[in-house]
């Protein structure tokens, strides 16, 4: 049995978006240059997005001084190219690294490409332009069996979408992170947007919702616009936009309709999912009755069509299998280590095993460590 990891980064080289980026638009690449004290900066047109971070398993508070540096306007101790290890960026490396974890396939999002979707929205031709960089270099990774890379899409131009999903198909990706938010203020669930799903099943393409700077489920006065870095809403609220997509896809029966697109969420949590199939089903059934009439006819528990085409991942300090239980065994989670970032692990076999009595291995968990990722991926 394969063990697939279903999340890992592989990080952008400082002119990946302009080395594959539309000619046309080579002056819209985000790229990452360094300030005058040595500090890297993912920028675009010259606007500094984000601190540009070598992340290490364990090593957020090495990250949050490397910040404090930066803000103090003092160099920094390391160099950034100096400090990158070589798998973090290079996909024979990061093979060879997958062996030694015991892993044998690895879903590849973005890394910086998880900074700057929300911030380039205003202008979408070059939020567009920098995407497809990225799914073309996503072209040249699945080259190599053992990494999976996930695309990045948009739903803001249906056309656009159609081409992209085609030219993954060409590649051989089999996912695309999208983002769970409205769609120019439509719902996901929308009408207009039924032959953006129509799309993802032709081609055999799961979209997947995973933690990113996208269009905000809340408010912005709920966010403070003066401070650098994660705000704390998006990380107590974590999984929030992605149940609610989810809640929109089943009741108004877009899941109904198609039944054979699948969705993955990944980095999101999954202690959530227990009480949120509980409330889906509760929910329906209450408003169900308190108005006299049901959204869309559904042939389905709301729940069922969540456990039939969708999976999430699960980190080990969740106790996975425990999960399990409470979801009555339903087989949707997927191991996850979110190698390299600094919250991740190097060692998720182990750290899937050592969690007490529900600790567990890839013999003991086939759906866990394999099962759930290969559905996702389309086998």
């Amino acid at each position: 049995m394969a063990v697939i990891d279903a999340d890992q980064h592989l990080v952008e080289s400082r002119t990946c978006w302009r080395e594959h980026i539309d000619p046309e638009h080579r002056d819209d690449a985000l790229e990452i240059v360094d300030d005058a004290a040595g500090h890297p900066w993912l920028t675009w047109r010259g606007e500094r997005l984000s601190l540009a971070e070598v992340q290490t398993p364990g090593e957020t508070d090495a990250i949050g001084e490397r910040k404090a540096r930066a803000r103090r306007g003092e160099p920094p101790l390391v160099r950034y190219d100096d400090a990158l290890p070589r798998d973090h960026w290079d996909p024979d490396a990061r093979a060879a690294s997958l062996r030694s974890m015991g892993i044998d396939e690895a879903m590849l999002f973005p890394n910086y490409g998880l900074l700057w979707e929300r911030r380039l929205s205003a202008d979408r031709p070059a939020l567009l332009a920098n995407m497809r960089a990225w799914n073309r270099w996503c072209g040249v990774v699945a080259m190599d069996d053992a990494l999976q890379p996930v695309g990045h899409v948009s739903l803001t131009d249906l056309a656009w979408l159609d081409t992209e999903l085609a030219s993954l198909e060409a590649a051989g990706v089999k996912t695309a992170m999208m983002a769970p938010a409205l769609v120019d203020g439509r719902a996901l669930s929308h009408p207009e947007l039924d032959v953006a799903w129509a799309s993802f099943v032709e081609h055999d393409i799961a979209p997947v919702f995973h933690v990113a700077d996208q269009p905000r489920v809340f408010a912005d006065g709920w966010y403070p616009d003066d401070r650098d870095g994660l705000p704390v809403i998006d990380s107590v609220f974590l999984h929030t936009a992605a149940a609610l997509a989810c809640t929109d896809l089943i009741v108004n029966g877009t899941l109904e309709r198609h039944p054979d697109l699948r969705i993955g969420i990944v980095e999101l949590s999954a202690v959530w999912v227990p009480m949120y199939l509980m409330m889906l089903d509760g929910g329906y059934d209450f408003t169900t009755r308190l108005n006299g009439a049901v959204p869309v006819p559904l042939s389905l528990r709301p729940s069922e069509y969540f456990r039939r085409q969708v999976r999430v991942s699960s980190f080990s300090y969740e106790l996975p299998e425990h999960l399990k239980g409470q979801l009555q065994g339903s087989e949707i989670l997927m191991a996850c280590s979110d190698y390299p970032h600094s919250e991740g692990t190097a060692t998720p076999i182990d750290d899937y095993a050592a969690t007490g009595k529900w600790g567990t291995d890839p013999e003991r968990a086939p759906g866990l460590f394999h099962d759930n990722a290969a559905f996702l991926l389309g086998r």
